[in-house]
């Protein structure tokens, strides 16, 4: 593929992430070598810009679905949509579950979702999501409901151990 055949948008959102990082992209045709740069480019705030317009510019879905999944934990529930929305539609769906389900975990961080609602959503929940919550959202009634009725039995021996 020669330089002409990247997009245009692309072509200019590697040059602003390469000039933002201080580091040289070795082939821009390379998916392996996007990605590098990419990684770098999640590592610090002033390259999210340019990140952003390079996801969107991105032609292979795969790998703009891999920065975007890896975005969604580094930035503001407010800006998940953004990230989202930049991808294809084709390669969009692992992303928006998984923007709903650092929304989930908020919620219980915060107790925004009340410890009586996990049976009823518990089995909308993902086997990442139930994992996370009992690492990372610990409250004592969001544990029994897990330890009893997680999908896997790794989750429920997970969740009766952080109980005690």
């Amino acid at each position: 593929m020669a330089d002409a055949e990247l997009p245009p948008e692309l072509r200019g959102a590697l040059r602003e992430l390469e000039e933002r990082l201080g580091s040289s992209l070795t082939d821009a045709h390379d998916g392996h070598a996007r990605w590098e740069l990419y990684r770098a480019a999640l590592a610090t705030d002033a390259a999210r810009p340019a990140l952003l317009a390079a996801v969107t510019a991105e032609p292979d879905g795969a790998l703009a679905s891999g920065v975007v999944g890896e975005v969604l934990e580094r930035v503001a529930r407010g800006e998940r949509d953004a990230w989202v929305q930049a991808l294809a539609p084709s390669v969009r769906a692992f992303s928006e579950r998984r923007a709903r389900e650092l929304g989930a975990l908020e919620d219980l961080r915060s107790r925004a979702i009340a410890a009586e609602r996990v049976p009823e959503l518990i089995d909308g929940w993902s086997d990442w999501l139930q994992s996370r919550i009992v690492t990372d959202a610990p409250d004592e009634a969001v544990l029994r409901v897990l330890a009893a009725s997680g999908r896997t039995q790794r989750i429920r021996r997970a969740a009766a151990e952080a109980l005690g």
